[in-house]
């Protein structure tokens, strides 16, 4: 399934300080690795919520980061003070050998494009690095493949998109709600407390695998509806399920509703796919 989900820059409102704001989107995080999510995007709710924004944006793009190019990639910055509370995601393009010897050819890594003399080399989280080729520039990320091991460490270039793992999620900024609903090329669910109860049968529209979905987030305090107003007459394509009916609570927070709603739509999706 082609998940991908859009949350507002208003996200971290609920939260009063930095450090609560970062476990926040850690839970976050740590749920859209899980459920294999391919894009968070993350779009303006107002002009007001330009440091949080960044906070997200920027602690989203570091957790799904391989930890042996993050210095490379993140400089020291008050947006990650407390990037130690931040739960790994141990997706497989994290979870990679240091030990050269352990390398093995078709082993496939995330690697950083780097200058060191004049020529461009490939950081793979190993003391040697290999030599590149490419036309990619410096600080560039890339995933690559071992081609040999001896009597030197050689690597080709290949497509995320290849790749049969789980490989992380990329973050994406948008000015509103509305520029990214008005160009996704695939099935939109708007997740609402005045949408229509999501049951097994609704499934059916949404399991195509040729077709990517965007599950849509409003905050605890706005909704879908109040962040898109009259807007919402011009979608297409989309749906508006509740995935929280008789709810005991007031409101729903918005990392448990990204939990809640990637659940049901998993476990009915892989129901469904048995039969």
């Amino acid at each position: 399934m082609n998940l991908s989900i859009a949350i507002p820059d208003s996200s971290l409102l609920d939260e009063s300080t930095i450090l609560n704001k970062t476990k926040k989107i850690s839970m976050m995080a740590r749920t859209c690795a899980i459920f294999k999510v391919n894009q968070i995007f993350i779009y303006q709710d107002g002009k007001q919520n330009k440091n949080d924004s960044a906070l997200l944006s920027t602690s989203l793009k570091y957790l799904e980061t391989p930890q042996y190019f993050r210095k490379e990639i993140f400089p020291k910055t008050q947006l990650l003070k407390y990037a130690g509370v931040l739960q790994p995601l141990n997706i497989s393009s994290h979870l990679t050998t240091s030990n050269q010897k352990m390398i093995k050819i078709g082993d496939v890594r995330d690697a950083l494009i780097i200058n060191y003399k004049g020529k461009k080399f490939l950081d793979i989280g190993i003391n040697k690095h290999i030599q590149y080729f490419g036309n990619m520039k410096s600080g560039t990320r890339i995933a690559i493949q071992i081609k040999t091991v001896q009597p030197e460490l050689t690597a080709k270039e290949i497509s995320r998109d290849g790749i049969k793992d789980y490989w992380g999620y990329s973050v994406k900024e948008r000015s509103n709600l509305l520029s990214i609903l008005s160009t996704w090329k695939g099935r939109i669910i708007l997740t609402s407390k005045k949408g229509k109860n999501f049951s097994k049968l609704d499934t059916k529209k949404i399991t195509n695998p040729d077709e990517p979905i965007l599950v849509v987030f409003g905050t605890t305090n706005k909704g879908v509806y109040d962040i898109l107003g009259s807007d919402i007459k011009k979608i297409q394509n989309a749906n508006v399920f509740n995935f929280f009916p008789n709810q005991g609570t007031q409101t729903v927070r918005l990392e448990e509703a990204i939990l809640g709603t990637l659940s049901i739509i998993n476990i009915l999706n892989h129901n469904y796919d048995e039969k």
